[in-house]
């Protein structure tokens, strides 16, 4: 891992739709929902070794029974890192999509439990992430 510093982290986008409200709550029986989450991470290269990383979110929940929408959330929360110099493209890689990602995450996780909390459904927690796993299957690809 190379030595780095967040010098800043800050929610740079965030959606929160809900298509389908007020009908999902006035039906008695919407069969069962499906969650679909997709994560990615873009990073930004700038002078100094500095670097903009951003976490894109989207949690999408659905019916099962016609795919009907129940809510979507996509986020963009993003981190300015100051890295020390590092001559290994690898080990500069891994920090910036394994280790960055990781600290931000959980202030993620905190602003999508809070919206779905606040949204009148069943509150949703993500489960911690393992970005190193998710960096090995793209690598895999």
């Amino acid at each position: 891992m190379a030595k780095f510093n967040i010098i800043s982290q800050f929610l740079k986008d965030i959606s929160f739709e809900s298509p389908n409200v007020p009908e999902l709550f006035f039906k008695n029986d919407n069969g069962q929902a499906k969650l679909e989450i997709n994560i990615d991470i873009q990073i930004k290269g700038a002078e100094n070794n500095l670097f903009m990383v951003d976490l894109i979110t989207k949690v999408h929940s659905k019916l099962e029974a016609g795919e009907k929408s129940i809510f979507l959330i996509e986020s963009t929360y993003s981190g300015l890192v100051q890295m020390e110099e590092e001559k290994d493209e690898e080990v500069k890689k891994r920090t910036l999509l394994i280790d960055v990602p990781t600290l931000l995450f959980p202030s993620v996780r905190a602003l999508i439990t809070r919206l779905t909390s606040e949204s009148g459904f069943p509150t949703f927690a993500m489960q911690p992430v393992d970005f190193a796993a998710l960096y090995e299957q793209k690598q895999a690809k």
